[in-house]
């Protein structure tokens, strides 16, 4: 399998659980399988991290110190529907590993286990996420927005969003992208497909005009992350 994202990126790995060092194993084996990966110890600090790291899969422990893993999905779901989470649970403990597939878990390995194990269930998920996306891949969603590629259709909720064409393309490349800081540069390469060199303004000016058309009047998605770039995520 590829271990990559569209933008050529490795796959990201979000390792959530109380036992340090474990959590540590965890994320090292991954790396080493060309993943790149984050770590949080407590529900709380595993929310916050999976909405600024954009993780394409969740490694999650059912037991942490603040709130359990099904609050953790449960939070992380309500604004990545999609990404997929393999618990983590004790070996005697299947009401948990219940819980946690009829919640919405994708699969669970049970303690101890090998890091072989938790990477070939991790290689599996994915294999099935990129299915699911293959069919509909399209069609990129963040959010409330949709865009699609084939007739070239955006909306903001119920709202059809009329562009351009070099705004799509910016807007497209952004969706891409979700939760990363794109540097005008970057924008310029893969936009317009050629280095501006002085007249960077032009990236500033379509952004204006995609905030003009996609957050006007509703919860901003564009953000100008100062002297760094533009990030687009779901709306908070």
């Amino acid at each position: 399998m590829d271990l990559t994202r569209p933008d050529g990126s490795a796959l990201r790995v979000l390792v959530v659980d109380d036992e340090v060092n474990l959590a540590e194993l965890i994320a090292m084996a991954l790396r080493y399988e060309g993943f790149e990966t984050a770590m949080a110890h407590t529900g709380r600090r595993a929310v916050d991290t999976a909405r600024d790291f954009g993780p394409d899969v969740v490694v999650l422990d059912m037991m942490l110190p603040d709130f359990d893993g099904l609050e953790v999905l449960r939070r992380v779901r309500a604004y990545d529907p999609g990404v997929p989470v393999l618990f983590l649970t004790a070996r005697d403990a299947v009401e948990d590993r219940v819980a946690g597939l009829t919640a919405g878990g994708d699969d669970y390995v049970t303690k101890p286990f090998s890091l072989e194990e938790v990477v070939a269930r991790l290689r599996a998920l994915l294999r099935r996420a990129g299915a699911r996306d293959a069919e509909r891949q399209n069609v990129l969603v963040v959010g409330d927005l949709v865009l699609d590629e084939d007739s070239r259709e955006v909306r903001r909720g119920d709202v059809e969003v009329a562009l351009t064409a070099t705004e799509f393309e910016l807007l497209r490349y952004l969706m891409r992208n979700p939760r990363r800081v794109l540097s005008k540069a970057q924008i310029l390469d893969r936009v317009w497909n050629y280095d501006f060199g002085g007249q960077a303004n032009v990236v500033e000016l379509y952004i204006s005009y995609l905030r003009k058309k996609i957050d006007a009047g509703r919860a901003p998605m564009i953000h100008t992350m100062r002297g760094a770039g533009y990030v687009l995520k779901p709306a908070e």
